[in-house]
């Protein structure tokens, strides 16, 4: 397995360089094929019958279809002569902007997105759900903060806890990880489950070494606050990307994530690999 392919969400009317950077790095140590996509709401009249109702309506579509080609432009730029073959899409999507994004995602072995701080100031159209995405797309999600220009992929760190998510993202993972000069596996457990901890990391990393992958394996006490233990450790090691399954449960339609995963997807300043 590799990424052969990978979609990168762009954000409209921002800045999308760095991101940019970081997929051309990828596309070039991959060998892969890259689709830009960008997608957005389009704006909600509360009084259709109103006369201000079709201008405002023309105002969005000739604003967001600017956004859009700026955004294409500023795609094929920064990533031409990087990867096999360039692909780009942008549409008007409803509500579920993650939900267009994840169905997009059937051709692609990797998606790359930007870290969503959520909504701020007064926007028409609401940003991509970053946790909606992961629980849609049945793909890997790479998640990328703001102040990233690039990843070396020097050391990864996996967050492995015994369950399914986990084990998901680090079968999504083996490209990296091969491609990774340093892996370290952290499980953190309560004093009392350590060994069996241990014994969890022994199976995992003798699975990996099948795959030509020498991991380090570290049982780690619970503090109390696993987000910031793992954040320390990742910081500590000059971590270069974090491996974690995306853990969370629906309520109605929103999903409530745990709390590493919410850390890794609002709060992280290092580049997160997530999988549900």
């Amino acid at each position: 397995m590799s990424y052969r392919s990978i979609l990168v969400n762009l954000r409209l009317g921002q800045d999308n360089s760095r991101l940019l950077a970081v997929v051309a790095s990828l596309a070039d140590r991959f060998g892969a094929h890259v689709a830009g996509v960008a997608v957005w709401q389009p704006i909600e009249v509360a009084y259709s019958d109103s006369v201000l109702a079709p201008e405002l309506l023309r105002q969005d579509r000739q604003r967001r279809g600017e956004q859009a080609a700026a955004a294409e432009a500023e795609f094929r730029e920064t990533m031409h002569g990087h990867g096999t073959s360039l692909d780009w899409h942008a549409w008007a999507a409803p509500p579920n902007l993650a939900g267009e994004v994840a169905v997009r995602a059937r051709s692609a072995d990797l998606i790359v997105t930007p870290v969503s701080r959520g909504q701020t100031g007064f926007e028409f159209s609401r940003p991509l759900n970053l946790g909606d995405l992961i629980m849609e797309a049945g793909r890997p999600v790479l998640i990328v903060p703001e102040a990233t220009e690039s990843l070396t992929l020097g050391h990864v760190l996996v967050a492995w806890k015994d369950g399914r998510e986990a084990r998901r993202a680090v079968a999504a993972a083996l490209p990296a990880l091969r491609a990774a000069s340093h892996v370290t596996i952290a499980e953190i457990a309560p004093e009392d489950d350590l060994a069996q901890a241990r014994r969890h990391l022994d199976d995992v990393g003798a699975w990996l070494s099948r795959h030509g992958i020498s991991p380090e394996l570290l049982p780690l006490a619970a503090n109390g606050d696993d987000a910031g233990r793992l954040n320390l450790l990742a910081e500590d090691r000059a971590v270069d990307l974090i491996v974690a399954g995306a853990y969370a449960h629906s309520r109605l339609r929103e999903w409530i994530l745990g709390s590493v995963t919410h850390h890794l997807l609002q709060h992280s300043e290092i580049c997160s690999l997530v999988t549900h």
